[in-house]
């Protein structure tokens, strides 16, 4: 089930046909899932329930101009190659969603990848967008089991389809507001008089406090307390504190096939914060919220002279800003959507020393949106 199957309308645009991501012409997402072991942790060996998602932005990406804007909500994360996305403006290459202890690989694999397609004499560069979370209580996270072969396996899974959900990727080992999550995605379609653009989401979620969990308006949070649905405690914790540490961490990734210009991009990232605080997030000071935008309006404007070398100009194409405010509803909606899809598409998971993060069950999703109204 999904957010849609389910009748559960999250804010007043349409989402597009695949309420996906990849509703944005050319956009493809692929992942390599690792689940492997039960039982107590042992690091090097397991339990493992982690993974690698990507996010192909485009088929010519690194060559296409992808102009591309980030945004911090709280900086308790990483994702690499962000420096170059605000000097530049511009996103260059795949972006990848891995665990926290993950991202070096990850981000040496995608260079790997890129660099078989290079004249290895040329002056060839990258500086891949690789981002995290923290999926430790139900991962041997410093095991560090994502390898090159993975993240090479979820590059050759992308396409354009429906995009795989819940406890898949990057999104394997996580956890939502005290129930299993993961990855989602959504997609909004603006109005003609907006310009007709499509604006797709996805997410890693990790983040979140039960009792702050809301959909739609509605506080499912305290509907379903821990008492009802256990959180997935680890056994052995690092801090001295009464109770396990909630907030987390959110990785949130938005695309349009709109001709935006940098800033616009980062203005649109800073609005998934607020998709992020309607489901009832708040970048706690243990999280990790960062958000990455990009848009393909212009990815055909970078021109050659007929001897290969760039043009001295682009003529590329600007939305009027006076336009660009639906398209901040739409990464709102499509934040919250995709939020949401991740807690309905995950299933209970049981991983390292028998830690369990269980499902937010569509049955009884459904009886609290009901009892409210």
């Amino acid at each position: 089930m999904r957010a849609r199957d389910m009748n559960i309308q999250i804010g007043e645009a349409p989402s597009g046909p695949k309420d996906a991501i990849t509703d944005v012409p050319g956009v493809r997402v692929g992942h390599a899932t690792l689940i492997q072991g039960d039982g107590p942790l042992v690091v090097g060996q397991g339990p493992v329930r982690t993974g690698v998602t990507v996010v192909i932005p485009h088929e010519r990406v690194g060559r296409a101009l992808l102009f591309a804007g980030c945004h911090r909500l709280n900086g308790n994360g990483e994702m690499t190659g962000l420096e170059w996305v605000r000097e530049s403006g511009v996103l260059s290459s795949p972006i990848g969603l891995t665990n926290t202890h993950s991202v070096g690989r990850v981000r040496d694999a995608i260079v790997a990848a890129a660099a078989r397609d290079q004249d290895p004499r040329s002056a060839w560069w990258s500086l891949p967008v690789v981002a995290e979370t923290w999926d430790g209580t139900l991962n041997d996270i410093n095991g560090q089991h994502v390898q090159e072969e993975h993240v090479h396996e979820a590059l050759a899974s992308a396409d354009q389809g429906p995009v795989p959900e819940g406890n898949v990727g990057g999104g394997t080992g996580m956890i939502c507001h005290g129930f299993k999550g993961g990855v989602g995605t959504a997609s909004r379609v603006l109005p003609r008089s907006a310009g007709g653009y499509t604006v797709g989401v996805l997410v890693q979620a990790n983040h979140g406090r039960r009792e702050r969990l809301s959909v739609s308006g509605v506080p499912v949070g305290r509907a379903i307390p821990t008492s009802e649905v256990p959180l997935a405690t680890p056994r052995t914790q690092p801090w001295d504190w009464p109770e396990p540490r909630a907030g987390g961490s959110i990785i949130v990734v938005v695309a349009t096939d709109a001709p935006l210009l940098p800033h616009q991009c980062e203005r649109l990232a800073q609005r998934a914060g607020l998709g992020v605080a309607r489901m009832g997030g708040a970048g706690e000071h243990s999280s990790g919220d960062l958000f990455i935008a990009f848009a393909t309006g212009n990815a055909d404007a970078v021109d050659a002279t007929s001897d290969g070398a760039p043009s001295i100009t682009n003529d590329i194409r600007a939305l009027s800003d006076d336009y660009v405010t639906p398209f901040y509803y739409a990464v709102i909606e499509a934040t919250e959507g995709a939020i949401l899809n991740a807690l309905l598409q995950a299933e209970t998971m049981t991983g390292r020393d028998g830690n369990t993060a269980h499902a937010l069950e569509p049955g009884r999703l459904s009886e609290v949106m009901a009892s409210r109204g």
